[in-house]
């Protein structure tokens, strides 16, 4: 898993760091279903290819790489990971 996104993301869904994502990875997008429903944003720990073009465009400082997420915030990295596996 090269990057995740952490608590500053609930509620805040914005999605520039969508829209500059070489490889969609992030999800869920304004146009997937599960958008509404879900509390923030999550990246894909197999599909992203570690280029850190998310991490500018988050406004509110949410993502992180692995090593460098605070420990505050470190049950994130179990939570990215675990919103695709639950859809698997």
């Amino acid at each position: 898993m090269a990057y995740i996104i952490c608590e500053p993301c609930i509620g805040t869904k914005d999605t520039a760091c969508v829209d500059v994502c070489p490889v969609d990875c992030i999800h869920p997008r304004k146009d997937e279903a599960a958008f509404a429903a879900a509390e923030m944003l999550y990246i894909h720990p197999d599909e992203c290819i570690d280029c850190g073009a998310c991490v500018p465009a988050c406004p509110v400082d949410a993502i992180f790489t692995l090593d460098e997420t605070p420990r505050k915030w470190e049950s994130f990295i179990d939570k990215n990971t675990e919103y695709y596996r639950s859809r698997a």
